[in-house]
Order: C-alpha cells, then structure tokens, then sequence
C-alpha cells in the first residue's frame, strides 16, 4: 500500500478533509487541520502509514504526520467504496485526486497528530524494528526473546521484539519453523531464534512481493485483491493436511487470536494450559 500511495501523494497538497461515518474520538482527529498541508513523503513503521506533512505556513520543514492504520478491515482507495466510507481527502495536482478510508468494522485509524507526537499511539510510539528495516538484527530479536516468559506468538503479535508482524504471518512463520505458538518465548533455542528471525523476513516479504492477502476485505489502493492466500500453508488451513508431514492442521485460540498449527510439526510446549491461553477449535468442514 505504501508503494502505491508513494508516488501518487507525495507533493500534493490537501484541498479538503472530510469525516464522512467515522466514530467520534482520537482515531480520527485532527482532520480539520489537513487542509492546506502538503505531503512531503510516504513512510511505514510497521503496519502503520505515516506521511510527513508541511503545513502552508511552516518555516522549519514537516510539522506534522498523517497516521493511517488500517485496523481489521481498512482499505485506503483511489475510487469510491459502495459503502462504511469513514474519510474523504481531496487533493491537488494536474490531475485532481481524492483519497478514501473505508473501513468495515472500524478498527482503522485516520489521525492527524504533531510531527513525532505518538502520546495518542502508544504501540506505535512502543514499536520494535521494523522487520522489512536492517536494525531488525538476530541479536536483537534473540535478546527481545531472552527475558521473556510470553508465549512466541502474543509476543511477536505485540510488535515489541519486531514490528510489522500480523496474525496471519505470525502463524505462517511459526509452522516454517517448527516452533509452537505457545512456547514461552525465552525457550527458544539459539538456532530456533536464527530461523524464525529469517522466517518473519520471508514471510512478509514474499507477502509484500504477491500484494498482501486477500482474505475477504483487503484491497491494495488500486482495489486489487492480495495473492499472497494461495502461499499459505497452515494459516486457515484447519482440517486439511500438514503440506510438512501430512498431519491434521489445527485451530487453536492463543491470547484470543484464531491460531493455526500442526500437532506434529510444532509440538506444544510440555507445560499445564489453562483454558483461556488455548483452545482448540473444531475444524471447519471444507
């Protein structure tokens, strides 16, 4: 998504900003003080969106930054949506533009904030190296792991050791590497945090390169579909065979994520689990 709003916004100044369905609160402030500013660059940290903006009157360079985040089901678009549009931005340019937040379910964020303010963001202000970014090292990432008695997947989930990590890819690197998501994060082994730090990186890489998943919702800014659903191996895959070792997949519940593993891939940790950490879920009939 980043890739295609780069050279389509990057110089253009905001004309108007309208809040058209949004909730009311801090997801979607600041919005009235867009009009006039010009986006200088188009950044990610992350599954945030951030764009550097310089506002009309501005001496010293970007004064603030657009956050975009698209929650569960947002879906930054160049044309209308048929419906649950939160946010309409006009642009300028030779070719007049308009920008359009849609957002089924409402998790999205569409904020204006202060340039490197984050007190309204506290995971992005919280954020660990990006996983797509050289700072994200094997050493780093094994001393984010070392400390910890979280289970791997609500850890890498929290965006603290690596940021940019969601529910489906975490799943995915996991099986690749053969660790169970609930494993205490400090039990991995050295070469386990080796693998699984090469993992997260192909994983979301290879993603980017097929332009996402397209589970339901998700459209790039173009309104095309995600092919990076006929890669995955394990995650919605419950009740069909492991691709690994032939195994039955499994549905687990892991810090209230739907979870996918294979019993015998990933053996789960040697530990009592109370009901709440996990549960399994019956397989879907296919």
């Amino acid at each position: 998504m980043r890739r295609e709003l780069e050279p389509w916004l990057t110089g253009r100044t905001v004309l108007a900003a309208e809040r058209v369905d949004a909730p009311p609160g801090p997801k979607y402030a600041g919005l009235e003080g867009l009009p006039g500013h010009r986006i200088e660059a188009v950044t990610r940290r992350g599954k945030f969106l951030i764009m550097p903006l310089r506002g009309p009157a501005s001496t010293a360079g970007v004064d603030a930054e657009l956050i975009v985040h698209l929650g569960m089901t947002g879906v930054v678009r160049r044309t209308p949506p048929p419906g649950h549009l939160r946010v309409r931005v006009a642009f300028d340019g030779l070719e007049p533009a308009t920008l359009y937040f849609q957002d089924v379910r409402r998790f999205g964020r569409f904020t204006l904030v202060s340039a490197g303010d984050y007190r309204s963001l506290p995971t992005l202000a919280s954020l660990g190296p990006d996983a797509l970014d050289p700072a994200f090292t094997v050493g780093g990432f094994r001393r984010a792991l070392a400390g910890s008695e979280v289970a791997i997947k609500p850890l890498l989930l929290s965006q603290r050791p690596v940021a940019g990590v969601g529910n489906i890819y975490a799943d995915e690197a996991l099986w690749r590497v053969g660790v169970h998501p609930l494993r205490p994060a400090r039990t991995l082994s050295r070469a386990q945090v080796v693998a699984l730090h090469g993992a997260v990186i192909d994983v979301l890489e290879e993603s980017v390169a097929l332009q996402g998943t397209t589970l339901y919702d998700y459209r790039t800014v173009n309104g095309e579909v995600g092919s990076f659903l006929e890669r995955l191996a394990v995650y919605g895959h419950d009740g069909e065979p492991c691709a690994r070792c032939g195994t039955t997949l499994e549905k687990l519940v892991v810090g209230q994520r739907g979870t996918h593993v294979c019993p015998r891939c990933q053996v789960a940790p040697r530990r009592r689990r109370t009901r709440r950490a996990a549960t399994r879920v019956p397989s879907r009939t296919r």
